[in-house]
């Protein structure tokens, strides 16, 4: 068996196991391996991280039902083709099948998980997760593989994303309709005139809209940014863990070498003690020759 298949039985026991149990078999298996002449395979385990709830949630998931995965990037097609087209019609649809799509797979993993009543931010966690799977072919790999780390920050097809494609599929460009071209080159009547309105009423809602939708994309680069910061002060702390484990584990083993010696040195005491004892309780006796 190959380093590579090594790892990859490391990688799908250690993101299977309970998250409490992570670091404890992380310790065995680098321990294993290092035992076996493989310190770069030990070095590898070594460096694997410890998944959040959710993300462990997830991997449940993708390994019990690895179809779901293809479930959501399909959709996720769709739902892509869908915008490029401002098809608002496929796009309400698409956005509905999402959510049922989410939330029924949110329920399959919190059961294949064993988590009964799972709290409002691990259920938040775990549906925006699989939101991004939709939105990210990438990302959709990446929980494929049954191995996350954490849960996704943002999905592509919520918030200021969604906001944007339900404004541009409300507001299909009236002005270039041939009733509004009519209107244009007609006398400017009354009714022309509540026309014109009309529009210039829907361009300045299109264009709050799109400020908003600004507004809205900018606070949520700035919570990338604050999170990406999270994640590395995360990985920071996780790798100085790792390090005092590490550290740990090889004192452990040398404590246990050294209470080894002090036992056979104990017992060779023990011995000569014995020794000694016999020897003066039982004295040579002098020979009769001497006399």
């Amino acid at each position: 068996m190959t380093g590579g298949d090594l790892l990859q039985e490391a990688v799908a026991e250690l993101y299977s196991c309970d998250p409490g149990e992570f670091v404890e078999r992380r310790g065995v298996l680098v321990a294993r391996a290092r035992a076996a002449g493989e310190a770069a395979l030990g070095k590898r385990i070594a460096g694997l991280r410890k998944p959040t709830r959710s993300a462990w949630v997830l991997n449940q998931l993708a390994r019990s039902a690895p179809a779901v995965t293809s479930q959501l990037d399909a959709l996720g097609e769709e739902l892509r083709v869908a915008q490029s087209s401002l098809d608002g019609a496929a796009i309400r649809e698409l956005s509905l099948r999402r959510r049922q799509l989410i939330d029924a797979l949110a329920r399959q993993a919190f059961t294949v998980s064993g988590v009964q009543s799972p709290s409002a931010g691990l259920r938040d966690e775990v549906t925006a997760t699989l939101g991004a799977a939709v939105a990210d072919p990438q990302f959709a790999e990446q929980l494929r593989e049954g191995a996350l780390t954490e849960a996704a920050h943002r999905d592509g097809f919520g918030s200021a994303a969604a906001s944007a494609v339900a404004v541009l599929a409300s507001f299909p460009g009236r002005a270039h309709s041939p009733a509004a071209r009519r209107a244009a080159a007609a006398p400017v009547t009354r009714a022309a005139k509540t026309t014109v309105l009309a529009d210039a009423r829907e361009r300045a809602e299109l264009e709050r809209h799109r400020r908003a939708i600004a507004a809205a994309e900018q606070a949520v680069a700035e919570a990338d940014k604050a999170a990406s910061a999270a994640a590395r002060t995360e990985r920071e702390h996780d790798s100085a863990v790792r390090l005092l484990e590490e550290q740990l584990t090889e004192a452990r083993q040398r404590l246990a070498e050294a209470r080894l010696q002090a036992r056979r040195a104990t017992a060779g005491q023990r011995r000569a003690q014995l020794a000694l004892d016999r020897l003066q309780e039982h004295p040579p006796r002098p020979s009769s020759s001497l006399g």
